[in-house]
């Protein structure tokens, strides 16, 4: 092909922002992750809300989502009037530029609401202000119509409406849990912040120690410690059973999933305070072990990692000012100090957890020190993984997309090996059946070789930060001995690296069940459902396949089912299932009582006998 003059494009804003996505929202997706497009494009249209709600206007808002449709409603200032076609079509307009405007917010590229309009079927955007309404409505990011009301009783405030654009997002939607988490953070961040979701209100009167309170759910060595000074607050605990530790940490509001400069100073400047309290040099994994911290900072122009904002690159609070590092530093010093002199038991308990974590490290530093060197050996020519070239702790446009699929057997795994991109996805091979691990230590994670592998195929060892993969795929058949397998897996994964499930990080692949095609073309169907509209499309003279393996499946069909069309289904953690309380009933000795669940809810599907 001539590379000429004509070669050479000049792309608007809205056709940049619909042929690099990537750019402004990290990646697609159709709604199985929590960092999937769609998530993000809400999470822009609530930023400007909230950063109304920092600057004091509006207390409430009002988010509902109905099928594919998404309305935000604020009662802050509303745009004004004759900005409100730019403030949503104009790449770089916005007031985040005046920070005596808007102070110490998240939303400050001008980009956020254009990447929702331009990456929707339908975009409407309202502002009500000075008893007037100005209303404009985009199609794919093209103005369609544009009306001022000069007479209107409604409160002031903006409204959006938008619908992603199916075209781009392919056939997404919004799960409740991930939507509900989202807001929730936002009500833990801004205390005296209401959200309404779908008429459920959404309040926090204790900020950060509410947000732990929700996401723990196992028993703590002692009670949340929460501490709030100017721009900064931190609250901790040591779980008594979860041995990694774990963060959710966030600047201006932003979930910092990343972590960054913030994340590092409060990690350091932790394990420096209580060596000085305690005045004894801990090795600093000893006091970081089963860690859980919720922190929040505010920062003057932060700067991020990407547009999408999950990793934090500002090295200072303020342009001039102190470092992020020597702010955080210097309050836990003080106040993390005088908090430890003033409560006896807590310092007691806390130092109790030191002394048990050092005394488990020594105990499995031989085990660890014999793992690392089977780890070392079989990474040489380590044929249970066959690995990508990017990963998700490189600094890589498609990061967000890299996998891991584990696997039963080498059929399987081979058929997906075969299929799969090599630049962002990966296979991890089971030999068989994976040990049941309920109420194990973590030695046995160092002394079975399949988990050890894992593990380091994962490289969580001590924490998420250097996660290999975003998303960790359970691919098992659909028998009673794949669904087996997926138990036993999440088992692990609950037992020793809650956090990742947290994280919205495992999911589940499904496969198809049932090929239906003629001789003009052929539909893969996932339920009995999807196999009737199938028949009724293709009409008699069907073939109809029934898979009931992955390693039925041709390398050549399987490439259909992990590419774009891939579909995931997230294991989702709810409050009201407490980890320990569940694996006991699915994976502990309650034998009697499992039997009788599996009698009561007995369903039978004819049609597989």
């Amino acid at each position: 092909m001539t590379y000429s003059e004509d070669s050479i494009r000049t792309l608007d804003w809205r056709e940049h922002i619909r042929v690099r996505p990537g750019m402004y929202i990290g990646k697609l997706g159709d709604g199985a992750s929590p960092d999937d497009g769609i998530y993000v494009l809400l999470k822009e249209v609530i930023d400007n809300s909230v950063d109304e709600f920092i600057m004091g206007y509006g207390k409430t808002i009002e988010v509902k989502i109905k099928g594919k449709a998404v309305t935000v409603r604020d009662f802050g200032r509303g745009i004004p009037l004759g900005k409100v076609v730019d403030c949503v079509s104009k790449i770089n307009t916005g007031a985040k530029y005046d920070t005596k405007v808007f102070k110490k917010t998240v939303g400050l590229n001008g980009v956020g609401t254009k990447a929702v309009n331009a990456l929707s079927y339908k975009f409407k955007i309202r502002s009500i202000r000075e008893g007037k309404l100005k209303e404009a409505l985009f199609e794919n990011g093209n103005l369609v119509e544009e009306t001022l009301f000069e007479e209107n009783s409604q409160r002031k405030g903006t409204v959006v409406t938008f619908m992603p654009d199916e075209e781009i997002f392919g056939n997404y939607r919004f799960i409740d849990e991930l939507v509900e988490r989202l807001l929730w953070n936002y009500v833990f961040l801004h205390r005296g912040l209401t959200i309404i979701y779908n008429g459920q209100r959404l309040y926090s009167e204790n900020g950060l120690k509410d947000l732990l309170n929700r996401n723990i759910d196992s028993p703590t060595v002692y009670p949340i410690v929460h501490i709030v000074e100017n721009d900064f607050e931190f609250a901790f605990t040591h779980s008594v059973t979860q041995y990694s530790e774990e963060f959710f940490s966030f600047v201006n509001g932003q979930h910092t999933v990343q972590g960054g400069i913030h994340q590092a100073a409060f990690r350091e400047a932790f394990v420096k305070t209580i060596r000085d309290f305690y005045k004894k040099d801990f090795d600093a994994s000893d006091i970081k072990t089963s860690l859980i911290v919720a922190l929040s900072i505010k920062i003057q122009e932060p700067v991020f990692e990407s547009q999408t904002k999950t990793k934090l690159g500002s090295q200072h609070i303020e342009p001039g000012g102190p470092s992020v590092r020597n702010y955080i530093g210097d309050i836990l010093k003080k106040r993390l100090d005088n908090f430890l002199h003033m409560n006896d038991d807590v310092a007691d308990a806390l130092l109790r957890k030191i002394l048990q974590s050092e005394k488990e490290r020594k105990e499995l530093s031989n085990i660890k020190k014999i793992a690392k060197e089977r780890v070392k050996k079989a990474s040489i020519h380590n044929k249970k993984l066959r690995d990508c070239k990017v990963h998700y702790n490189d600094n890589h446009s498609r990061r967000l997309e890299t996998t891991l699929f584990i696997t039963e057997g080498d059929s399987a795994s081979g058929s997906i090996t075969k299929a799969r991109d090599v630049n962002t996805q990966a296979v991890f091979s089971l030999k068989g059946k994976p040990l049941n691990c309920f109420s194990l230590s973590k030695k046995i994670v160092y002394e079975n070789e399949e988990f050890n592998l894992l593990q380091a195929a994962l490289n969580i060892e001590e924490s998420l930060e250097d996660l290999r993969y975003n998303n960790i795929v359970i691919a098992t058949d659909a028998d009673v001995d794949g669904m087996h397998i997926r138990l036993l897996l999440i088992t692990f994964f609950l037992q020793f690296f809650p956090d990742l499930v947290r994280n919205g990080h495992l999911y589940i692949l499904q496969t198809p069940l049932f090929r239906v095609r003629n001789k003009q073309k052929t539909i893969y169907c996932y339920s009995e459902h999807e196999k009737t509209v199938a028949l009724d499309e293709l009409g008699e003279k069907v073939e109809i396949t029934r898979f009931k393996g992955l390693g039925e499946i041709s390398p050549d069909e399987f490439g259909n089912f992990i590419g774009k069309n891939i579909r995931l289904e997230p294991v989702i953690l709810r409050k009201e299932n407490g980890i320990g309380d569940m694996l006991n009933f699915y994976m502990g000795k309650n034998t009697p009582e499992r039997q009788n669940f599996i009698i009561d809810n007995l369903k039978v599907d004819l049609e597989m006998i």
